[in-house]
């Protein structure tokens, strides 16, 4: 199966302008194509991992990726999906945050010589003359065509800034910029940014003729991949000091039912005929399944070595063993009041409740456990030595747990 085919299977692939030249062209790794990635925080998440598993398959297949870091566009934020406008960053905080992907996305994509591209779109957009850019680009922009665009209608609702309407005009610049710098000739994207990618395509085709050659795809579940990066708890992080292995391994091992395969297909790099088998599991062997996907995704990001702890610590634990390397909470001395904290006071300070209240409601629910053992009274109280060694593992519901030490 060629990668084009393989990226059907594997469901990554919505709208495409161009189907049989893009098909040509990564199918004969002849692509030289980008992916745009805001530095919004100082850490990717998982909402991210689509796109880089996108960029290793592509690049594997003898395609170039441009992995294209936001410095510039960071500066205005995306509208795309929002209801508010994003808290402006400074510039200090945008190029350390720019630095951190850089690292991380290393594990990902070779950026060997001639292999692949990091590029940071404050090259061109921070330097612009603003007359100059508005002679360039603005002819070839219709404000009403960008007014009816899905990237800028849920803000429409609240009111939308002159800051945040510029964003489709500067991501259509980057393609431009890259098509003349590096002959970038196809842009990847979630399907939540169609709008904007196609002002790219369009851009390239008004500005330098019918014969440029630019093309767009999406991605099937990007904006939704999104949404995957984020918890009650928050966001699923790639940074081991942000998200531990086992928190990242647990994550993936607790997707609900109807989404494992989906994954598989379109996260792991097993297969598609060895998960196409997996379509008739059910009960326990959904469970194996959940355990597959957890395994490949945590060697992807964090090792083989990080993967097969994780998958260990996870089977001790539901087996009703102690997990060593689940994630942890440290007490210190003084969260003890007269020698004693009581059980409110440790699911608050490990992290498994947001307040007492909350904390109280999960004990009285009979949500809680203390090394296996079920807590129903709020009045429970601990000792300090209680918590010396490897501590006591501390469990509220099936999926939420601490190793709580001193």
């Amino acid at each position: 199966m060629k990668i084009f085919e393989e990226l059907k299977a594997r469901g990554l692939l919505a709208q495409l302008t161009d189907e049989e030249e893009i098909r040509e062209l990564i199918n004969n790794g002849k692509a030289t194509f980008y992916i745009g990635f805001d530095p919004t925080a100082d850490s990717l998440h998982v909402g991210h991992f689509m796109a880089l598993c996108l960029m290793k398959r592509l690049q594997e297949a003898g395609n170039r990726p441009i992995a294209l870091l936001g410095g510039g566009t960071g500066m205005v934020g995306d509208p795309s999906g929002r209801s508010d406008m994003r808290t402006m960053m400074t510039t200090e905080i945008i190029d350390q945050n720019c630095e951190c992907f850089k690292r991380q996305m290393s594990r990902f994509i070779d950026f060997s010589e001639g292999k692949a591209l990091m590029v940071n779109n404050a090259e061109w957009l921070r330097d612009l003359n603003y007359i100059e850019f508005l002679r360039e680009v603005g002819p070839h922009f219709s404000v009403n065509r960008m007014l009816a665009a899905e990237c800028y209608k849920q803000r429409m609702e609240k009111g939308l800034s002159f800051l945040e309407f510029n964003y489709m005009i500067m991501q259509s610049y980057d393609f431009l910029a890259l098509y003349e710098r590096y002959g970038c000739n196809m842009q990847f994207g979630g399907d939540d940014q169609w709008s904007n990618m196609l002002g790219g395509t369009e851009l390239i085709r008004r500005k330098l003729g019918k014969d440029a050659y630019a093309m767009t795809i999406t991605l099937l579940l990007n904006s939704e991949g999104k949404k995957m990066g984020k918890t009650q708890k928050g966001a699923v992080w790639l940074d081991p000091n942000k998200t531990s292995p086992f928190e990242f391994y647990q994550y993936w091992r607790n997707v609900s039912d109807a989404d494992v395969l989906k994954c598989l297909r379109m996260l792991t790099f097993l297969p598609v005929e060895q998960i196409d088998e997996m379509s008739d599991w059910e009960g326990s062997r959904l469970n194996e399944a959940k355990e597959i996907l957890a395994y490949e995704l945590t060697k992807l990001v964090h090792g083989d070595e990080e993967a097969g702890k994780s998958q260990e610590s996870a089977r001790a634990l539901f087996a009703g063993g102690n997990a060593a390397d689940m994630p942890a909470s440290r007490l210190t001395e003084t969260d003890f009041s007269e020698g004693r904290i009581d059980i409110l006071s440790v699911l608050v300070k490990s992290g498994l409740t947001a307040s007492r209240s909350e904390a109280r409601r999960a004990v009285e629910q009979g949500g809680v456990t203390v090394e296996g053992e079920k807590v129903t009274d709020i009045r429970v109280s601990y000792a300090p030595e209680q918590f010396e060694g490897d501590g006591l593992v501390v469990r509220r519901g099936k999926k939420n747990f601490k190793r709580v030490t001193l």
